[in-house]
């Protein structure tokens, strides 16, 4: 997930193929190119716990590891920590079989993804890298459009490994590994998303202030709020509604506009973090997603 921040930080010339990159390849981890990371919002439920703010440090200090390392440690996650993903991932579980693409149930089997523990960033990574060359890089925290975006040029998803905090545990305001490894991880798993994801990244690295806020929409309406059809059937694919239950269950209600996926509409339409999204975006196929965003990048050359 994104903020809401802009970073200045761009550059002016590169090859829009997509391309699988070379463990020697990967730009330095250590590089990272971000402004600021914010590691906890004042508002955050476990804002004022002493005990999940120091066990948030820790995990924090391992993505930090990861950036000098890179390599992924696992977490040894606590019992309580793994009854938030148990209640969560139970609660998910009846409506992915109902409202989630075909695509993404059979991703989540793929990918070891189930309700009775957390998964570990490492086996997924591994298995990622596999199926589609993508890889997942551990952070810290939020960080800005531009810097978060980019690392997916390089087929990088930048995912936290902390969970949100038990007292709500069907509530946070900000990404956690609920919101990774149910909502984003399995999609990698697709090669045309896959694709589409390495072009948003092509983008953000050239793009200027006014692209890089029309990216932004586009990544809201399909990778974090996206729909698809599925058969005869509208099914969600984007991780903001496939980790919520009721973000999930608003979007099939008759208070969401389901309409079909216009890109001008897409990267012109302003929305609100902290509301119910009543308009969603519907993409005939992950493919189409791909090559339509592929155009609009390629614009971004000329």
């Amino acid at each position: 997930m994104l903020t809401d921040a802009v970073s200045p930080l761009m550059e002016t010339e590169l090859e829009l193929d997509n391309y699988r990159v070379a463990d020697e390849d990967l730009p330095e981890f250590r590089d990272m190119k971000f402004e600021n990371i914010n590691e906890l919002h004042i508002d955050h439920p476990g804002a004022n716990d002493r005990e999940y703010r120091t066990r948030r440090d820790y995990i924090a200090g391992l993505a930090r590891n990861f950036r000098m390392t890179g390599v992924i440690t696992d977490v040894e996650y606590s019992p309580r920590e793994q009854r938030v993903w148990r209640y969560v991932a139970e609660e998910l579980e009846d409506l992915h079989q109902r409202y989630a693409s075909s695509f993404y149930l059979q991703a989540k089997k793929d990918l070891g993804i189930t309700t009775d523990h957390i998964p570990q960033l490492s086996e997924m990574n591994r298995r990622l890298k596999e199926l589609t060359g993508f890889r997942l890089a551990p952070i810290e925290g939020l960080v800005e459009t531009r810097g978060f975006l980019s690392w997916l040029s390089y087929r990088v998803m930048l995912c936290t490994q902390y969970i949100r905090h038990h007292s709500q545990p069907a509530y946070t305001p900000e990404p956690d590994i609920v919101h990774e490894s149910i909502g984003h991880i399995p999609m990698f798993t697709n090669p045309n998303f896959a694709d589409f994801s390495q072009f948003i990244g092509h983008g953000a690295r050239i793009a200027t202030d006014k692209q890089l806020e029309e990216l932004g929409r586009l990544y809201w309406f399909t990778v974090e709020f996206g729909m698809v059809e599925d058969g005869d059937d509208i099914k969600a694919y984007g991780a903001g509604l496939l980790s919520s239950f009721g973000e999930l269950e608003h979007a099939f209600s008759d208070k969401v506009d389901r309409r079909p996926f216009d890109l001008e509409q897409v990267i012109n339409h302003e929305y609100t973090y902290s509301d119910m999204q009543p308009v969603l975006y519907v993409i005939p196929s992950y493919e189409e997603l791909k090559e339509v965003t592929r155009t609009y990048i390629e614009s971004f050359a000329k």
